[in-house]
């Protein structure tokens, strides 16, 4: 028997009216959300090229600007990791595509509050102006990395980029924090109280349960780092000292009230910031496994194990902060402690990096572009995890602390794997992207696509891994210039700077390749063939006729879910079907091979 329906929450129709820039509609936002995080990355890109090339040519004057001078360079640093970090592999995922395909995925017609979508919207396009804004604020944006250890961010008159755009930077963070924290609890009532009938939490497609366990990391981190936020703010501007010790000489001013301690800020920032990371990737690995299930014509091996470790990683992600913090001074046996629990992670990750290959071995996959995208994620995935316990090591993590080999696990394991996911993501669900009640939605043009994915898949590898032997050879990662530097330090620098050349051109090939992807967007929107109303041969509701954006149903008509996702499986004469979840045809649909 069907359990009964869930509660469902006043809010707008199924179909609301033509567009609104203020729209409480889900899908409406959610295309807001990756406008947004298209924008961002954008900016994000250009940032991470200046820097690349101001690290290789450091005598090249910027149009317009001049030299880069070496707080320039920090407040690159600083901009591109709070940009990419916050405002796309953040954004994109949980809020864009979550706000566009998980109500429909569970069976409902919109979101839990609506009308705190909207806001948390625009709470965050707000905190993105204010960050760009920071730049010309007097002194400069801020430089402190997108870390902002103090004590020099705890004082104004640090140096240039520790004033106003300081503050700025504080500001549209704690902005951010709110957002998301809306955002992540709207996600929770949603998919706790808006189930359609028969949608168990057995039933719930592997990328609710990625964007599940994302919202309740977030509400969880974003709530402490909204915190540690204000407690910053207070020791710029109130005259308190949590993070400031006594004695602390910070250009020329010596602190004398009160005894407080950086390291506080380190406890309380990344507990928010490796959370940080499984919030930007789950949602990928939630979505890697459909993909892959739906283009190799296989149910997902595991699906209650994959279920299980999805929920896992969220539990260990919050136990395992204190390993960015080896050589802070902290206690060895919370050192140790840290260590194992980072180690232990590794388990649930490669339970799902097995059921991948087990859902995939021995198939005919077909290699669409979102497929080829979701094949590129694992493969990212396990390059950038392997140096996850090298790094989990305290005695080792003592050397590779602070140098290109941090930079290059994490670009891999979550930067380049997070947009790959979101590449993934685009193929795959831009029929519903582009659906409106007046227009059927459009693909885009596979050839391209698979230009795209090779392009930028070569660009990401032959961009991020030479960084792990220009951080083996101890290139620090914050360095401005590796060049016209004394002694033995001066010498090893400048025996990175070959490899450092090849990386340079290797980033501007891979940021070059997304052009293929921006004409692939506008040819396809200008073209706008119409795609069926499920391309995919999907099982998930958000391919429902009743919920697909185009159609013309009632609201109120039932919908019921009868079985798991990804139901594939052949007859006996070799033919390929497939049950969508709301199936009550007994007898397949059928399409041979």
């Amino acid at each position: 028997m069907n359990p009964t329906p869930r509660t469902r929450y006043p809010g707008p129709a199924a179909h609301p009216p033509p567009f609104s820039l203020f729209s409480t509609d889900h899908r409406v936002i959610g295309r807001q959300y990756l406008v947004l995080a298209l924008f961002a990355v954008t900016v994000g890109t250009l940032l991470s090229l200046l820097m690349r090339i101001h690290l290789v040519w450091p005598g090249w004057a910027m149009p317009l600007h001049g030299p880069i001078l070496p707080e320039d360079y920090l407040a690159l640093v600083t901009l591109h990791g709070t940009i990419m970090l916050f405002f796309v592999l953040t954004t994109a995922p949980q809020s864009g595509f979550g706000n566009l395909i998980l109500p429909a995925q569970i069976g409902a017609r919109h979101m839990a509050f609506p009308r705190m979508n909207a806001a948390g919207f625009w709470l965050t396009a707000f905190a993105f102006c204010v960050l760009l804004a920071s730049p010309f604020v007097p002194g400069g944006t801020a430089i402190s990395g997108w870390t902002s250890y103090p004590p020099l961010s705890a004082v104004a008159s640090a140096g240039p980029g520790q004033g106003t755009g300081m503050d700025l930077w504080l500001v549209s963070i704690a902005l951010f924090a709110v957002a998301s924290t809306l955002g992540s609890i709207n996600t929770l009532v949603t998919v706790a109280r808006m189930r359609c009938a028969g949608m168990t939490w057995n039933r719930l497609p592997l990328t609710v349960w990625g964007w599940f366990t994302a919202a309740l990391l977030s509400v969880l981190a974003f709530s402490v780092l909204l915190a540690a936020l204000l407690l910053l703010l207070c020791d710029r501007h109130a005259g308190t000292s949590f993070f400031l010790p006594a004695g602390d000489l910070v250009n020329g001013v010596l602190h004398t009230r009160g005894n407080g301690s950086p390291l506080l800020w380190l406890h309380l920032f990344w507990f928010f910031g490796h959370p940080e990371v499984y919030i930007a990737i789950l949602p990928g690995m939630g979505l890697t496994s459909m993909v892959l299930a739906n283009f190799s014509h296989r149910r997902i091996a595991g699906y209650r194990l994959m279920i299980h470790t999805t929920l896992l990683i969220g539990l260990l992600g919050i136990l395992l902060w204190g390993h960015h913090m080896f050589v802070a001074g902290l206690n060895p046996y919370a050192s140790t402690a840290f260590s194992v629990t980072t180690i232990a992670i590794a388990l649930p990750a490669s339970a799902k990096v097995l059921s991948w290959i087990a859902t995939t071995w021995g198939a005919r996959p077909r290699y669409t572009a979102a497929m080829l995208f979701s094949l590129g994620f694992v493969s990212l995935f396990i390059t950038g995890g392997l140096t996850g316990p090298v790094l989990a090591q305290p005695i080792l993590d003592e050397y590779l602390h602070n140098t290109f080999f941090v930079v290059a696990h994490f670009h891999l394991i979550m930067a380049m794997a997070g947009v790959f996911g979101l590449f993934s993501a685009t193929y795959y669900w831009f029929p519903l992207l582009t659906a409106t009640p007046h227009h059927r939605g459009c693909v885009l043009s596979e050839r391209l696509g698979r230009w795209h994915f090779w392009l930028t898949l070569v660009g990401a590898y032959a961009t991020f891994l030479p960084m792990h032997f220009t951080g083996l050879a101890g290139e620090p990662r914050h360095y401005a210039q590796l060049t016209q530097i004394p002694n033995a330090a001066g010498h090893m620098l400048a025996s990175t700077i070959p490899l450092n050349l090849h990386i340079t051109y290797a980033a501007i090939f891979l940021a070059s390749a997304q052009v293929v992807f921006f004409a692939n967007l506008i040819l396809s929107l200008r073209r706008r063939i119409p795609a069926p109303s499920n391309p995919w041969r999907a099982t998930t509701l958000e391919w429902h006729p009743a919920l697909h954006p185009s159609s013309h149903s009632d609201a109120s008509d039932p919908i019921h879910v009868l079985r798991a996702p990804c139901d594939y499986g052949a007859l006996p004469t070799g033919e390929v079907f497939f049950l969508p979840q709301w199936s009550y045809d007994p007898i397949p649909d059928v399409k041979r091979e």
